[in-house]
């Protein structure tokens, strides 16, 4: 067990025994909650999104293994019809009644041009395969999300990002795409060939049609540091502009009724391989829980303990292949709202988020993340035209999330947030209009290839005002 792990588990151990009896109400709470039937009245199966919070009952799956497949299947399949990947998302884009179809037999590095540091991918393939296969021809995707389960379709339709100074989201770094229309007809979009579909649909959440690969411009396979430590809040606040500009990738994970964070940065290294260690974020989070589940309560008590103990942990260094450690394992299930923000913003919305949650939400323990992304010109990336600074809050699957985010939303909207498209959040056609320069080009892109909305389930309808 690492120090750090022995540090937090130990010390809300302690706590825990000692105020055992306290916990007994939280026993009854923490229940798991109630899972829909498995099938429908018409025997169709169940399908839930990775949190459990969204489902559907689809009267068709289908997984075609080719894009001729897919080109026959869209042309007759019964609407709505939506594209899943790893269900990863929060937002109820995928749940429809009519036909569910998963790329994942469409999967692999198609082509690459080792000179320029291209390669062509099948966009049902997972990232977490993704980077195991670009290494092997010595390249790797210039950043990763937290979590690195989703498909590159999915991940792209989202606007799904890392974090890091001078890089973009994922869908910053794609030269061109293959996208099957409603319709049946292949479309190959780059900035000189279809230039407008290009433009509206590498950000798409599915709405446009299907991706089938697309090309990406990536770098040569590299070695990082990545080092996490623990911070005091007001500390890493005043000095987080500098921390990006001084390194190649940082976030932070502040953690309410602590007053404390977890900094983490990664540059390239020479250094020789120091492969990460055992998941500790679990237990750590975990522990966390501990904390509140005991002393809930008593936020001064729980304060004081946890900053005692989060300040005794020691950082912790790991060098190895970018890939290998940006992403990172959670297997604990929670809800995300996630807003993107200007820049300068920030830390101003974080600081009024952590203040709510201090005041009026003493169950909340899951850290709040941030992070910084280049600006694209992708016309439904939520990083359009600016350099952001995200904010997600999370809530663990078991407790109440709705108004923990009724309570957050409005702060990160005043500070003018753009919602993640994956990740809950109450806007409809009206609000992105107003927040999204080319949203109407786009719109007018969407009805042009999707006449007859087949794309659209019901959430999405509300989305496009269509």
């Amino acid at each position: 067990m690492s120090d750090r792990r022995k540090v937090l588990i130990g010390g809300a151990g302690a706590v825990g025994v000692a105020a055992a009896g306290a916990v007994g109400w939280r026993v009854w709470r923490d229940r798991e909650p109630a899972s829909p039937p498995a099938t429908d009245g018409q025997d169709h199966l169940l399908w839930r999104n990775w949190s459990g919070v969204q489902s559907s009952y689809p009267a068709t799956r289908a997984a075609p293994g080719d894009e001729g497949e897919l080109v026959q299947l869209l042309k007759t399949a019964q609407g709505p019809i939506r594209p899943v990947g790893a269900g990863h998302s929060f937002t109820a884009l995928v749940p429809t009644a009519g036909t569910l179809l998963t790329l994942d037999r469409m999967n692999g590095i198609t082509s690459h041009d080792k000179d320029k540091l291209q390669a062509t991918v099948r966009a049902g393939t997972r990232l977490g395969e993704l980077g195991a296969q670009l290494a092997a021809i010595g390249q790797e995707m210039p950043n990763l999300p937290d979590v690195n389960k989703q498909s590159l379709a999915g991940a792209l339709s989202t606007g799904t990002h890392g974090t890091g100074h001078g890089l973009k989201a994922l869908h910053g770094e794609v030269l061109s795409f293959r996208l099957a229309t409603p319709s049946g007809e292949v479309l190959e979009c780059s900035r000189d060939s279809h230039p407008e579909v290009y433009n509206a649909a590498r950000v798409g959440l599915g709405a446009f049609g299907v991706l089938t690969e697309v090309t990406l411009q990536n770098r040569p396979l590299a070695r990082v540091l990545k080092r996490v430590e623990a911070r005091p809040f007001e500390e890493l606040c005043a000095a987080w502009p500098k921390l990006v500009e001084q390194h190649r990738n940082a976030e932070f994970y502040t953690i309410p009724f602590t007053g404390m964070t977890a900094l983490i940065i990664a540059d390239p290294t020479d250094r020789p391989v120091q492969p990460r260690g055992p998941d500790t974020d679990t237990e750590t989070l975990m522990s966390l829980k501990l904390l509140r589940d005991v002393l809930g309560y008593l936020p001064p008590v729980r304060k004081a303990i946890a900053r005692t103990l989060i300040s005794q942990m020691p950082p912790e260094e790991m060098v190895d292949e970018s890939w290998k450690l940006l992403s990172n394992e959670r297997p604990v299930r929670f809800n995300e709202m996630e807003f993107h923000l200007p820049f300068d913003a920030q830390i101003p919305a974080l600081k009024e988020v952590v203040a709510a949650i201090e005041t009026h939400r003493n169950d909340v323990f899951f850290p709040i993340e941030a992070r910084v992304i280049e600006p694209d010109d992708a016309w439904l990336s939520p990083f359009y035209g600016r350099r952001t600074g995200s904010i997600a809050v999370h809530a663990y699957y078991k407790d109440d999330y709705v108004s923990l985010f009724e309570l957050i939303e409005p702060i990160l909207r005043r500070h003018d947030g753009r919602p993640h498209w994956g990740k809950l959040n109450t806007l409809t056609s009206k609000d992105f209009a107003a927040l999204y320069p080319r949203w109407k080009e786009a719109m007018a892109v969407r009805r042009a290839l999707d006449p007859q909305g087949r794309m659209l389930n019901p959430y999405l309808k509300k989305v496009f005002d269509a």
